[in-house]
């Protein structure tokens, strides 16, 4: 009961990000005509070549690089593009705005939805440009592979550190406040540590980011691959540049 361009439109609209939900809603086709279209339609034609364009906006793209090394993968679509997920907490819903807000920064007019896991959401764009903004991308899982910048990405996070490290903080780190009393003058005070925690099972990330720490000169403790930055400028700079999660 639909045209072949009627299919075209509605799997072109699927294919650059949009949710299977909203397609349905904008077209007022059923998710599952088009679910069934996905597997029977031929392939569509290409929309645009490979687009190896530099990020639009640099300072979001060190950013959400972080998020990238941290909580994200990348992974080919059935249709020759390729899927951005980005997994951010739900405890965290500011962090999945940031999220969404750096990608459309990133790259302009992609779609961009969340798929809803347990205790999480995935935050998921679709673009042809993805594997050449993320050359990090591979099988399997990072932590087993070698992570290493491009010389362009390098520059990036030379250019905006407080950026790339915020990123990954957000992804696989967090800020905690450890307490103590002492017994002054007589009364028992109680006396607030803040600080400031970094973990991942790649020893590569790991070095990617007390690298960029010693360029904008925080201090930090490594127990394995567990990074601590507790010495009170330390932590002061970090406050004054990444916070807390919200």
């Amino acid at each position: 009961m639909y045209d072949i361009s009627t299919r075209r439109r509605a799997l072109a609209l699927v294919a650059r990000g949009h949710s299977l939900n909203s397609v349905s809603k904008r077209t007022g086709i059923s998710r599952a005509a088009i679910r069934s279209w996905q597997s029977r339609l031929e392939p569509l034609p290409r929309m645009c070549p490979p687009d190896p364009e530099p990020p639009a906006d640099e300072r979001a793209y060190a950013y959400l690089l972080g998020l990238y090394l941290g909580d994200g993968c990348v992974s080919s679509h059935r249709r020759s593009g390729y899927y951005l997920r980005i997994a951010c907490a739900d405890a965290w819903p500011g962090l999945l705005q940031q999220c969404r807000d750096a990608i459309t920064q990133v790259r302009p007019g992609v779609g961009v939805y969340t798929v809803q896991k347990q205790g999480c959401a995935m935050v998921t764009s679709y673009s042809r440009s993805w594997p050449h903004l993320f050359p990090q991308h591979g099988p399997g899982r990072k932590h087993e592979r070698r992570i290493a910048l491009e010389p362009w990405q390098q520059e990036i996070v030379d250019a905006y550190p407080w950026e790339f490290i915020r990123g990954l903080i957000h992804s696989d780190g967090c800020r905690i406040t450890n307490w103590t009393t002492r017994v002054v003058g007589g009364e028992r005070k109680r006396y607030e540590y803040p600080r400031y925690f970094f973990t991942n099972l790649s020893e590569d990330i790991v070095r990617l980011f007390t690298d960029t720490l010693d360029q904008v000169h925080v201090e930090w403790k490594a127990n394995g691959r567990n990074i601590s930055i507790a010495r009170k400028p330390s932590v002061a700079l970090m406050d004054a540049h990444v916070g807390p999660k919200h």
